[in-house]
């Protein structure tokens, strides 16, 4: 599909306070589009909104709840007059055997990641139908191919790329585009804080080339901002990801095969690991429920 310009369109970016929703921001903002930041982090969203190029403001909200996100579509429809475009971006992670995880934090990389996409098209598809839009969800290789110690996270993305996929089959005929973008690991604070465990960082550097490597930020937003101005149905934060769709139904027998080997070899390791929400997003997202339960 040819070019989309984004000067003067309308764009709401969920998880803006930092990492890759943060970096979108800036760089649709810099192409002429005004910008809605949805999160967490009110005063971290202020700093990123002022550094902005472009007409630009912040919602505090947790994307997991309906009211909440349906006051922010309304608002933002009243500030900006319109809704052109939709990055549900916002994610949280969490690492570790299964047996041993929190329930708490495995549930939630569930209802953020997965339930939280949810909540957030349904609260602005209505104006997208109106400017005939476009709906872009953030997944994952981790939906391309399953990995050991990351149930959670795998689960999420798997579910919020075939979520997506079936929306874009419903809303269609009506004018909405619906993407799904696939980054591999990529420069955020996520990623950061995953690192910090030692047996989780030795596993990944174990993984097959070219996914045991962290890819720079820049490039994959430059390629996410290109896919968001053709509404591409497909975006691949990395060159190579849209190669593993071809040979992505052989991934899962591979995967138990060698997994279980690498298991066995990190086997000893794996008691007293951290099961909590990772990197500075998860821990803002631990703090917020926190001071809502107080």
């Amino acid at each position: 599909m040819s070019k989309v310009s984004l000067e003067g369109q309308v764009a709401v970016v969920t998880g803006a306070a930092r990492g890759v929703g943060e970096l979108l921001a800036r760089k649709l903002s810099a192409r002429g589009a005004k910008v809605a930041l949805v999160g967490l982090e009110p005063d971290v969203l202020k700093q990123v909104s002022e550094r902005l190029h472009s007409d630009s403001d912040h919602w505090y909200a947790d994307v997991t709840d309906h009211q909440a996100m349906a006051r922010v579509a309304l608002e933002v429809k009243e500030r900006f007059g319109k809704v052109d475009i939709v990055v549900a971006n916002a994610g949280v992670a969490t690492g570790g055997p299964f047996v041993d995880s929190d329930p708490e934090a495995w549930r939630r990389v569930i209802e953020v990641n997965l339930i939280g996409s949810a909540v957030t098209a349904r609260a602005f598809l209505p104006v997208l139908m109106e400017s005939r839009g476009y709906l872009l969800q953030i997944a994952s290789l981790a939906a391309i191919t399953p990995a050991p110690m990351m149930t959670a996270y795998c689960a999420s993305k798997s579910g919020v790329e075939a979520y997506a996929h079936s929306l874009r089959a419903e809303v269609g005929y009506k004018g909405v585009r619906v993407g799904v973008g696939y980054l591999s690991w990529t420069d955020t604070d996520m990623v950061r804080g995953a690192d910090q465990d030692e047996v989780m960082r030795e596993l990944r550097q174990r993984l097959p080339w070219p996914s045991n490597k962290t890819y720079p930020l820049g490039p994959a937003v430059d390629r996410i901002v290109a896919g968001i101005e053709r509404r591409s149905s497909h975006v691949y934060g990395q060159w190579w990801l849209r190669g593993m769709q071809g040979v992505r139904g052989y991934l899962p027998g591979l995967i138990g095969t060698v997994g279980q080997r690498e298991m066995r070899r990190f086997g000893a390791r794996l008691e007293g690991m951290r099961s909590g929400l990772v990197g500075a997003g998860g821990a803002a997202d631990e703090e917020a429920r926190a001071t809502h339960r107080s």
